[in-house]
């Protein structure tokens, strides 16, 4: 290719990043989004209350009418449950609950001297895989991955002779663009199956799902991500940036500090600790007449107090093992510690609270109105009557999501929209909540490392600037978009064969279809 052509492929790549960023930083902040969503509605429901629909609704069996949410009753009604439409939606008391754990474990040091105990140890050999593994499991820490894990990648790979920018990269797809792959539950496994359960309720308010509902296929999908991150990373990403030289200050490079003897200390005792635990669940839930069952002795049903209590569970995974390290570490000098690490906790999810407060007044509206169940209905008919194979709707389902998540990079925002849309639709042709959160799942996670607008995106261009001072934006977008496409494909790919399988996505909770 001549320099003219290089050129020019240059500007038209730097041309189309420049207009994705400029077209969604004009798009509303997420929570502004859903105030216009429900005055949408309102209007909405107003206009189409005065429209004969010739569709049955299925949980009565009679014609289905829109209800006018902008009649005085309505309006009156809406204010009096405002409060409660909040208080108990479901995704909101989970995640905090499971965020007041991962708190503690994170102020104490837990989760920091781990992952770097789990990179200091890893053979040269499998660096790549290692780092990418340890940005997977940095997911169950809310977004300590973004500031701990990425910035290490370059460390190491730096330390190891290799280039630091593959490093990044590698560390950069398995916290962002392996977002939905990790080995151990996390606060998003909750906070996504409460907006798919919302969704569901549209259709059927007795759908209860449970919070591990795609607990098996992203565990697997980890081993997935870490494969192709390896590929991609080795073969295509480092052979590129030979070319690329390191012109940072050495002297202000970042360094991998070693594990101190009080964080060794520490460690030994969480580990310890967190065993135990796990025997100690195992011996109590194994007995067929165990507390943990229900009252036919499954222990994996909705009904079971263990598939009950999982966010309670992973709350004392991290609580008990953060204390534990602090205390033989050091960290820890009084009980004020563990509840100042809750409180920064509760500070970090501010801005969550805001988004969730609209999106639940949202998903209230549009299911009072009835609109979602005849978006649900008609929208089923339609893909019936195009007589499409399922796996082509979900190809499409993961498609939509990764194009709108170049625009809108907030995961619980664009959920809790698509849910009350996707997961009832679907429904009625048979497709599962589960599996539809689990297409919109790969979707959301392949394109994070490609969107500029992804708040943590400068964060990344910041880091690989300690190295190549030179970077910018487009850089870092050339970077990912191996990863992400490579993602995409073969991730969609591994999701239809998991499915058409048989194998089981997660922990599922019994339903019917209508």
């Amino acid at each position: 290719m001549s320099n003219e052509a290089q050129i020019s492929k240059l500007k038209l790549s730097t041309r189309i990043l420049a207009s994705v960023e400029r077209i969604g930083n004009k798009l509303p902040d997420p929570a502004m989004l859903f105030i216009v969503l429900l005055f949408a509605v309102w209007v909405l429901s107003w206009l189409l209350s005065f429209v004969t629909f010739n569709v049955v609704d299925p949980r009565t069996n009679e014609l289905l009418v829109v209800n006018n949410l902008l009649s005085g009753s309505a309006i009156t009604e809406f204010t009096s449950v405002m409060v409660t439409n909040f208080s108990h939606f479901h995704p909101v008391g989970v995640v905090l609950v499971a965020m007041l754990g991962i708190g503690v474990a994170e102020h104490t040091g837990f989760i920091n001297s781990g992952l770097r105990a789990l990179l200091s140890i890893t053979p040269i050999r499998l660096l790549t895989p290692m780092v990418i593994f340890a940005g997977i499991v940095s997911h169950s820490a809310a977004d300590a991955g973004y500031v701990l894990v990425i910035p290490l990648g370059g460390v190491i790979f730096y330390a190891a002779g290799r280039h630091p920018l593959a490093g990044i990269a590698a560390a950069f797809a398995g916290v962002s663009g392996g977002f939905s792959a990790n080995f151990v539950p996390s606060s998003l496994d909750p906070l996504l199956q409460g907006l798919s359960q919302a969704g569901a309720q549209i259709l059927d308010p007795s759908i209860v799902l449970n919070p591990l509902n795609n607990y098996f296929f992203t565990t697997a999908s980890s081993f997935l991500i870490i494969g192709l991150g390896w590929y991609v990373t080795d073969k295509i990403v480092e052979p590129r940036l030979k070319s690329t030289q390191v012109d940072g200050n050495l002297k202000d490079l970042p360094t991998m500090q070693a594990l101190e003897p009080n964080e060794r200390k520490g460690l030994h005792a969480a580990g310890i600790v967190f065993l135990l635990g796990i025997v100690i669940l195992i011996i109590t839930a194994w007995p067929t007449n165990s507390p943990w069952r229900d009252a036919t002795g499954d222990l994996t049903s909705g009904n079971a107090p263990m598939m009950r209590s999982i966010v309670p569970l992973i709350f004392l995974m991290f609580i008990i093992p953060g204390y534990v390290y602090g205390i033989a570490a050091g960290t820890v000098k009084s009980s004020k510690d563990v509840i100042e690490g809750m409180t920064n906790a509760m500070h970090q999810m501010a801005y969550y609270l805001v988004i969730m407060f609209f999106i639940a007044q949202f998903v209230y509206s549009f299911g009072q109105s009835n609109l979602g169940i005849l978006l649900a209905l008609q929208g089923a008919a339609a893909l019936k009557a195009l007589a499409m194979p399922s796996y082509i709707t979900i190809v499409g389902v993961v498609l939509l999501t990764a194009f709108i998540n170049i625009f809108v990079g907030s995961s619980s925002a664009k959920w809790g929209l698509l849910a009350s849309i996707f997961v009832p639709m679907l429904m009625q042709l048979g497709i599962s909540p589960d599996l539809t959160q689990a297409a919109y799942r790969v979707g959301d996670s392949s394109t994070n490392i490609i969107t500029p607008l992804l708040p943590y995106f400068p964060l990344v261009v910041v880091y690989c600037q300690r190295y190549v001072k030179n970077t910018g934006i487009g850089t870092v977008t050339a970077m990912m978009l191996p990863y992400s496409v490579t993602f995409l494909i073969a991730w969609t790919a591994f999701l239809l064969l998991y499915t058409f399988s048989g194998l089981p996505l997660g922990i599922q909770s019994s339903y019917t279809y209508p």
